[in-house]
């Protein structure tokens, strides 16, 4: 027979068939142990040691099955020779297998409890010499090749000194750790020159993957070796601490660290937290600067950044809120209904801040708080007065001992959500020395344009304060920086006139003192002749602070009472009237100074404006005989001292038309005087009030006690408009006075006025002096106006004289 012939069954033979599991058995290679334990394997090779000790080995296609049937075997095997086998003690049998030939299964069928397979012995045909030469030596430098990269497969190197190709492709398919299906794929080639070509690409391939395997770890190792030093420096570190008892301490970091991931902080906060926490782990659990990154960390992770309370966006509620809350004030209730209504209809409002100016006591605070109830945010609040460190705002960097972050984070993390309402009290008693300017980093949380990124010295790493609603509250404008100032949308809230008072007491106050004393509803009730007393006689405030104080003094008195009375306590009643207040407060505190009971030459009553409201003065000028000398007392400021001065060159002036001596200036002196001289006084509103009082002392006619006037005066004697109208004429109504003398250039501001003010005030709107006198003075106007027929010219119907309810007409 030749040695290569064509592919050709010699005959055809029958052999028991054992499966095999991820294992081909290639001819002529080295004996192969297996373990027999499937029945029917079992049955097979005791078949085939009982006749001729051959059998047929197929591999299964897939190694997880158990009993696999003809079609899940593959039809090219080998024929195997038995050399030796043992049953071990559990029944399975050990055998050791040679392979012998390729053969391809033509039928299996089972017999006697095992596979039997009919086969075809292949034969391979006869190959060109010099391809078989061509590609021997190309296996020889691959498989040199080979060796030298996997130094482990160094015996393969045999194969080449085997005398037949076929059995050294055979051999090193055997040897090569390549898959079941690729050792399959070599045991189905018949061709000798096909199984040495695929023999040479694998090895090939397992050189390059080899090269690819290398190129990739000596980069990998290039990037982790810092990775690898510190994994095993930590490893080491942890080893230490567990010697040292420290074990809680690394506890502790990866608890730092899963706070820190589970916060939703942003990726600049983050990654700044990460590396503190990377510098804490390695440093002394005692050291003092352990203590101050714990701190850090502790308020990175302290402050909201993504926790947010649900806004409550139905302004019909808002609007109940506002009226439960808060009585009267109805265009500052309209006002912020309008601001809250924006603020629905757009996403991410950026727009101004809100700032409530009025005098102490008129609800601006509560107004935030009833505004924060109302949208269903978290209310917090800041008082800045008296604040003159920029740190205060802003934080101490974290160089310093102590270092804090400033109150604006330390209020949001107060609030504990990234939308409250964040009030800031007081912003205009704001201080500024070598510290910094406070006002200046407010700059940044109050522009919407830039809170989006606040920066606190302390975090060092932007906040988003885009989503807090905030709102100021001052009582005055004038103390607040212009850039601040220009921020801010301003909403005054002057006073509360009598009736309004009444009111607020009736549905506010008193529940709420008698709550506060522990008083049932039904045990003390207040007359309104009371309350009306309390207002005129125990207080004098734009707002109702003091008011709810001397309401709360009489209900701990009742208290008392109660108290007393021992087992009746339940059945005490007590009924506050006007007489009640004067018992258990004592006498007035207050006397009105409204109305005098004459009117009296050189005395007027003036308008004043302070920061807690409206207020009236009384001017008092004396002339007497001297050289013409001018006293001006009672702590007036300088803009006030130049008023009066205004005023009385206005009458040297006049003298002539006003029916007074040329020369007074000359023959008497002056003496202006405003009562109450320890307080300080300034303003220029007071210069028709002093030129009143003036003339009247001049000319020896009384000023109308039922009019007090406010304006200023030029040397030419035209009346210049004033600021705090409102807060005035609520004074003067306040305290009774019917008329009111003011410029016409403030026509504009009466409008503001509450409807029963402007119904029980008749008010002068004038531009000139000539206009104020008949108007101030009482009788006929200049005094020789009557001797010479003429009408009282404080009488004549003018448009300079028209009174608010004809205005209003």
């Amino acid at each position: 027979m030749p040695e290569f012939g064509d592919l050709m069954a010699k005959d055809v033979t029958r052999h028991p068939l054992v499966p095999l599991r991820d294992l081909v058995v290639f001819p002529r290679t080295p004996a192969v142990r297996l373990l027999i334990g499937r029945p029917s394997s079992m049955a097979a090779v005791e078949r085939a040691l009982a006749v001729d000790r051959l059998v047929f080995l197929a591999t299964q296609h897939e190694a997880t099955v158990e009993d696999p049937t003809p079609d899940q075997l593959y039809t090219v095997g080998t024929i195997a020779v038995i050399l030796r086998s043992s049953r071990r003690s559990d029944g399975a049998i050990h055998i050791e297998v040679e392979g012998r030939e390729r053969a391809r299964a033509l039928a299996i069928a089972e017999d006697e409890g095992c596979f039997m397979a009919t086969l075809r012995r292949l034969q391979a045909e006869p190959e060109d010499p010099a391809r078989l030469k061509a590609l021997l030596a190309r296996l020889a430098v691959a498989l040199d090749q080979y060796c030298q990269h996997y130094p482990e497969a160094e015996t393969l190197r045999a194969v080449l000194r085997l005398p037949d190709p076929g059995q050294m492709a055979d051999a090193l398919a055997h040897g090569l750790s390549v898959g079941v299906e690729v050792k399959q794929q070599l045991l189905e080639a018949v061709r000798v020159s096909h199984r040495l070509g695929r023999v040479i690409e694998l090895l090939e391939f397992e050189m390059e993957k080899r090269q690819l395997d290398r190129v990739i770890h000596t980069r990998v190792k290039r990037q982790m070796e810092r990775a690898q030093r510190e994994y095993y420096l930590q490893e080491k570190l942890k080893a230490i601490h567990k010697e040292l008892g420290r074990a809680d301490e690394r506890a502790e970091v990866e608890e730092w660290r899963r706070r820190i991931e589970a916060s939703g902080m942003s990726p600049e906060a983050r990654e700044k937290a990460l590396a503190e926490l990377r510098r804490l782990e390695q440093m002394p659990p005692m050291s003092a600067e352990a203590a101050v990154s714990r701190h850090y960390l502790e308020w990175l992770l302290a402050v909201p950044w993504t926790q947010r309370s649900p806004e409550i966006r139905d302004l019909a509620y808002a609007e109940a809120v506002l009226e439960a809350d808060h009585y009267g004030l109805q265009k500052v209730k309209e006002r912020i209904l309008e601001y809250l209504a924006v603020r629905q209809l757009v996403e991410r409002p950026r727009g101004s801040i809100l700032c409530f100016v009025g005098p102490p006591g008129v609800g601006k605070t509560s107004l935030g708080r009833s505004i924060a109830r109302a949208t269903g945010r978290t209310f917090v609040r800041m008082s800045l007065g008296g604040v003159r460190d920029e740190a205060e705002i802003r934080g101490h960097r974290r160089t310093y001992v102590g270092a804090f972050p400033g109150q604006i984070i330390q209020m949001m993390r107060k609030a504990g959500t990234i939308n409250p309402l964040f009030m800031l009290d007081e912003l205009d008693k704001l201080g500024a020395d070598f510290r910094g300017d406070p006002a200046a980093a407010l700059l940044e949380v109050l522009d919407p344009e830039q809170n989006h990124a606040f920066r606190d010295h302390y975090l060092d790493v932007e906040y988003d304060l885009s989503q807090v609603f905030f709102i100021a509250t001052a009582n005055v404008t004038h103390t607040i920086p212009p850039a601040l100032l220009d921020r801010l949308e301003v909403i005054r809230i002057p006073g509360y006139t009598e009736r309004e008072k009444v009111e607020i007491a009736r549905r506010h106050l008193i529940p709420k003192q008698v709550q506060a004393a522990g008083l049932k509803p039904e045990q003390v009730s207040f007359s309104e002749e009371a309350v009306q007393l309390l207002i005129r006689g125990y207080t004098r405030e734009a707002g109702v602070r003091n008011l709810e104080r001397e309401i709360g003094a009489i209900c701990r008195k009742v208290a008392r009472k109660v108290v007393a009375s021992g087992a009746n306590r339940e059945a005490y009643r007590e009924a506050i009237t006007a007489e009640s207040v004067r018992v258990l407060l004592g006498p007035e505190r207050y006397r009105p100074m409204g109305l005098r009971s004459q009117s009296e030459i050189g005395v007027a009553t003036g308008l004043a404006w302070t920061e807690v409201g409206g207020e009236v003065l009384q001017i008092e000028v004396t002339v007497m005989p001297g050289s013409g000398e001018l006293t001006l007392t009672g702590k007036l400021g300088e803009v006030m001292r130049e008023s009066a001065q205004a005023a009385i060159s206005y009458v040297r002036s006049r003298a002539r038309d006003l029916g007074l001596p040329a020369n007074f200036h000359k023959e008497q002196d002056i003496h202006v005087h405003i009562p109450e001289g320890a307080i300080p006084k300034e303003g220029p509103s007071a210069g028709i009030t002093i030129a009143t009082a003036l003339v009247s002392a001049l000319a020896r006619i009384p000023v109308r006690r039922d009019v007090a006037l406010s304006g200023e005066i030029t040397l030419r004697g035209r009346i210049l408009p004033i600021g705090g109208v409102k807060e005035k004429v609520l004074a003067a109504h306040r305290l009774g006075i019917p008329q009111l003398i003011l410029p016409k250039e403030n026509e504009k501001d009466l409008m503001d006025l509450p409807e029963d003010v402007r119904a029980a005030l008749r008010i002068h709107l004038v531009e000139t002096m000539d206009e104020v006198l008949p108007l101030a003075l009482e009788g006929a106007w200049p005094p020789h106006a009557e001797s010479a027929g003429m009408p009282p010219i404080w009488l004549s119907s003018t448009s300079s004289g028209a009174n608010l309810n004809a205005m209003a007409e």
